[in-house]
């Protein structure tokens, strides 16, 4: 008589939050260092309970010299997208392809016939709809009482909220905003998104006032000549009518669309009007306004000298006291800049602010602007990337450097990257030669030129890019200077604490 195989010890591992890649990958591992079979494993989520009170797979032997193969990064990029499906087998079913991979099976990924393999293409597919839906079908809706402030309801399929706020938070940096779903929430307070349990639709505004502009808009751009409303509900599905206040004129909309068709055909030839409209003033000279910044600025927001306004979302002028002693003059807004019209509010302003923070100045008492005024960028798919401007782009911008630094009459010029040093100081600026060195403009002004702080950012490891935050920082530290820095009557240095 055969004897019976023995019964494989079982363990549990918990994920929490189920989402998150970094928990998935950490228990994960903690299993393979272990060598557990994916038929030894109860996975679990949040605060449920093994179904056969197996213990935590962190108490199973862990065999001498164990170690964790690395795994193609395919696999991890898969993993991040399927484990926000809401399939209570995903767990599983990562492990079971992270074994095979660990054992043998490194190129199973490309073997569409397998059966793991489907199924796991078939879930991220449906997370990447899921996010698709979400970026499309979002409104935002004004919280009454409060100034520059929304909230907007949805209902996703599965757990894509922390996966897709960072979007929102690029697309929306300059306004307050809160996404609710029945299992997740996410605040951004305009520099940090913060996320919480799940709410009701109670909590969002039913309405505002603004759905109705809103609407009288999308009215006015329905294009009834091109109406396929099979396409239509495949792309706007029904589910997600009742988030979206456009959707109520659908009805109204598509009935009289032949009889709109009708009067467009009808409708006597207009000659074509001009495209780019005409300039209030000779903005190309910086005296052409009333003398004060915000006539500059209003004036820049036309600029057509260059052709960077076309791919732009707006001019990005510079922002700060308009008297301010020190005035720090940058490269060229980034897409984050760009999109909320500010400058330096990106990953390299964030850096800049840590640097003015250790040194104790305040940058609510500087002036801040760019050489160049619009975002100069490529598109790669989705991911707009950043450009360095071109020559043409420097000499249209300068008449508004230029009078930026008239109108505030800072006495010290901080250039940030050869870009900027070269449109203030000249096109015979060497970075390399003359960073950090004093340098006195025609008028008397004083300035010196750094490195910027994307050029940090953008060093290949920790190490290097700590080392060139040190050298940046150190830099703006002749500011505190007083032996470096020219004297004059104007205020001191500004400091945080200084009141």
């Amino acid at each position: 008589m055969p004897h019976p195989l023995p019964e494989l010890q079982r363990w549990s591992l918990r994920v929490d939050p189920p989402w998150s890649l970094d928990a998935w990958r950490g228990a994960a591992r903690e299993a393979l260092l272990r060598r557990v079979l994916p038929e030894q494993l109860d996975w679990i989520t949040g605060t449920e309970a093994s179904l056969l009170d197996a213990p935590a797979v962190q108490q199973a032997p862990l065999p001498d010299g164990a170690t964790v193969p690395n795994v193609p990064r395919d696999f991890v990029e898969l993993a991040a997208t399927c484990l926000c499906h809401r399939d209570p087998q995903r767990l599983p079913l990562l492990y079971r392809l992270l074994w095979r991979i660990a054992h043998g099976e490194r190129t199973v990924l490309s073997n569409p016939a397998d059966a793991d393999v489907l199924r796991l293409m078939a879930l991220a597919q449906a997370v990447r709809r899921d996010t698709h839906k979400m970026k499309a079908f979002v409104r935002f809706r004004e919280v009454p009482g409060e100034t520059d402030a929304f909230i907007a309801w949805f209902e996703p399929d599965h757990n894509i909220v922390d996966r897709v706020a960072p979007f929102f938070a690029r697309r929306f940096a300059g306004m307050r905003w809160a996404i609710l779903t029945p299992a997740r929430s996410v605040r951004w307070d305009g520099s940090a998104l913060s996320f919480g349990d799940g709410g009701s639709r109670r909590d969002a505004p039913a309405e505002d006032a603004r759905e109705t502009l809103w609407q009288t808009y999308y009215a006015s751009i329905f294009n009834p000549a091109r109406l396929n409303t099979r396409m239509m509900q495949q792309e706007m599905p029904a589910r997600y009518w009742k988030h979206l206040p456009e959707a109520h004129l659908l009805p109204g909309l598509v009935r009289d669309a032949a009889g709109r068709v009708q009067e467009m055909h009808d409708r006597p030839a207009q000659a074509p009007q001009r495209r780019i409209p005409a300039r209030p003033n000779d903005a190309t000279g910086a005296g052409a306004d009333n003398g004060s910044l915000q006539a500059l600025r209003q004036q820049a927001a036309v600029c057509r000298q260059c052709p960077l306004w076309e791919a732009s979302t707006q001019t990005v002028f510079g922002e700060g006291r308009a008297d301010a002693r020190i005035m720090l003059v940058g490269e060229q807004p980034g897409d984050v800049e760009d999109l909320s019209g500010r400058p330096f509010a990106g990953p390299a302003g964030k850096l800049l602010d840590r640097a003015l923070q250790e040194l104790g100045i305040e940058r609510s008492a500087l002036y801040l602007t760019n050489a160049v005024k619009h975002f100069h960028h490529e598109r790669r798919g989705k991911v707009r990337l950043h450009k360095r401007p071109e020559s043409r782009h420097v000499h249209a911008c300068r008449p508004w450097l230029q009078g930026e630094i008239a109108r505030v009459k800072p006495q010290l010029i901080v250039c940030l990257g050869a870009t900027a040093a070269s449109s203030v100081f000249g096109r015979d600026f060497n970075l390399t030669r003359d960073r950090g060195r004093w340098l006195t403009l025609e008028d008397g002004t004083r300035g010196y030129a750094t490195v910027h702080p994307a050029w940090v950012l953008r060093q290949k490891d920790d190490t290097r890019r700590e080392d060139a935050y040190r050298l940046f920082r150190d830099d703006l530290r002749q500011l505190l200077a007083t032996d470096s820095a020219p004297t004059g009557h104007g205020p001191a240095l500004p400091r945080a604490g200084d009141r």
